[in-house]
C-alpha cells in the first residue's frame, strides 16, 4: 500500500533534496543532485490521492482547472515542501522540493563575506541568479534571516509559493504569496509601494511589469531582493535589459545602471562528503561596472570582476577552484562546470570583438589534484 509520509520521512531521513512521484513510476529521491528510485510503482491513482493529502480544496479545484498548481505545505513540524503537481499523458505528477522549517544562516550556506554588506544597503537592487535548483531562495533566505537580526526593518517578501518561514524578530516581516494574497507579482509589488517597507524580496521577475516595479522601488528608497534564471551576472543585467522595447533600452540602461547595487550567481556543486556545496560569482555595481551598463559594454564585466576583489567581487571560476583547493569539491567534479565557464567566457570575448588572440588556459591549471 502506498503511503504518502512514508516517503517524505524517507526523503527527510536521507536529505533528499526533492521527491518525483509520477504515474507509471517509481516514487524517486534526488541525492546529491542524482535520481534514486524507491520500491514500488505509483498508479495514477496513488499519485492524486497523495495530491489529496497535501493541498486544499481550492488548490485542487485549480489543479482540474488548470491542469498544474504550485503550493507549499508543512511535513509534521520536521520540514516543508514546496509543490508543484501536473497532468502529463501518463497521468497526475508532483515534484516536492524540501525546505527546512527555519531559514539557514549566511555562514552555514558559505555565502560570500560581502552578502552582509549588501543587507546594510538603505535602497538599490541585489539579485540572485542561477539555475533552477541551484538554492536562489536559500540565498535569499539566508539575508532577510540575516536583516531579521540586525536590523530593525519592515520586510516584505512576495513569492510564489512561500517557501522558508520566516518569524519577526528585530525586524517585521509580512510573507504574501501570489495567487493566495494576491494575484500577480507586479500587483503584489505595486501594493508593497504604499505599504511603508525597507526591504523587498520579489521571489522571480518573470515579466516587463514586474521588473519595470522593481527598478522604481529600487530608485525610489527601497532594498530590492530578486531573482532570476541566468547562469552569470553579466547575463542577469543583459536579461533585465533586454525585456525592453529597442526605444526604452537607453533609458532602462540608465535606470539599471543607477538602481543595482550587485549581482549574485550561483550554482552547486556535489560535496565531497556528501550533499552539495555552492560557488557564488559576485558582481559589485562600483562606478566603472554602472558605466559599463550605461555605455552598453556589458561584455566587459566578467574582467571587470576579475579586477574588483577589493570591492568584494569574485569570479565563478575562482569560487570553484577555491572550493577545490579547501577539499570541499572533487577536482572531476568541478572540471566540467569549469569547462563550460571558460566556454562561455570565450564565447563573450568574441562577442565583445575583443583585439588580439585568446590567450587559452585549462580551467583547472594551477589547481592542485585530490
Amino acid at each position: 500500500m502506498f503511503a504518502l509520509n512514508d516517503i517524505l520521512r524517507e526523503a527527510v531521513r536521507q536529505k533528499a533534496s526533492d521527491i518525483h512521484l509520477s504515474s507509471g513510476n517509481p516514487p524517486i529521491l534526488r541525492l546529491d543532485g542524482l535520481l534514486s528510485p524507491m520500491p514500488g510503482v505509483l498508479a495514477r491513482t496513488d499519485v492524486m490521492q497523495a495530491l489529496k493529502e497535501v493541498a486544499t480544496t481550492q488548490q485542487l479545484e485549480d489543479f482540474e482547472g488548470k491542469g498544474e498548481i504550485d503550493f507549499s505545505f508543512d511535513f509534521d513540524g520536521l520540514m516543508r515542501f514546496r509543490v508543484n503537481a501536473f497532468e502529463t499523458l501518463e497521468g497526475p505528477a508532483m515534484v516536492m522540493r524540501l525546505i527546512p522549517m527555519s531559514p539557514p544562516t549566511l555562514q552555514q550556506i558559505g555565502a560570500p563575506a560581502v552578502l552582509k554588506q549588501m543587507a546594510h544597503l538603505r535602497k538599490g537592487l541585489v539579485l540572485v541568479t542561477g539555475p533552477t535548483g541551484s538554492g536562489k531562495s536559500t540565498t535569499l533566505a539566508a539575508m532577510i534571516n540575516y536583516i531579521n537580526d540586525v536590523l530593525p526593518s519592515h520586510i516584505l517578501t512576495i513569492e510564489d509559493p512561500i517557501e522558508y518561514i520566516h518569524k519577526s524578530r528585530r525586524a517585521l516581516i509580512n510573507q504574501r504569496e501570489v495567487g493566495r494574497h494576491s494575484s500577480s507579482f507586479h500587483n503584489a509589488l505595486r501594493g508593497a509601494l504604499r505599504e511603508d517597507p525597507n526591504v523587498i524580496l520579489v521571489g522571480e521577475m518573470r515579466d516587463l511589469e514586474t521588473i519595470s516595479l522593481a527598478l522604481t522601488a529600487a530608485e525610489t528608497g527601497h532594498l530590492v531582493f530578486a531573482t532570476l534564471h541566468t547562469s552569470s551576472a553579466a547575463k542577469a543585467v543583459d536579461r533585465i535589459i533586454d525585456v525592453f522595447s529597442a526605444n526604452e533600452k537607453a533609458l532602462m540602461r540608465t535606470m539599471v545602471a543607477s538602481s543595482l547595487q550587485a549581482v549574485v550567481a550561483q550554482t552547486l556543486l556535489p560535496r565531497a562528503g556528501g550533499g552539495r556545496v555552492a560557488a557564488f560569482e559576485v558582481l559589485v555595481a562600483n562606478q566603472a561596472v554602472r558605466n559599463l551598463i550605461r555605455e552598453n559594454k556589458i561584455f566587459q564585466m566578467e574582467s571587470m570582476i576579475q579586477l574588483g576583489a577589493k570591492h568584494g567581487m569574485q569570479g565563478m571560476k575562482e569560487s570553484i577552484q577555491e572550493l577545490v583547493s579547501s577539499g570541499q569539491v572533487r577536482v572531476e567534479d568541478a572540471e566540467d562546470l569549469l569547462h563550460e565557464i571558460e566556454a562561455d567566457k570565450n564565447a563573450g570575448d568574441d562577442a565583445g570583438g575583443r583585439a588580439g588572440g585568446l590567450h587559452q588556459h585549462h580551467p583547472m591549471s594551477g589547481m592542485p589534484h585530490r
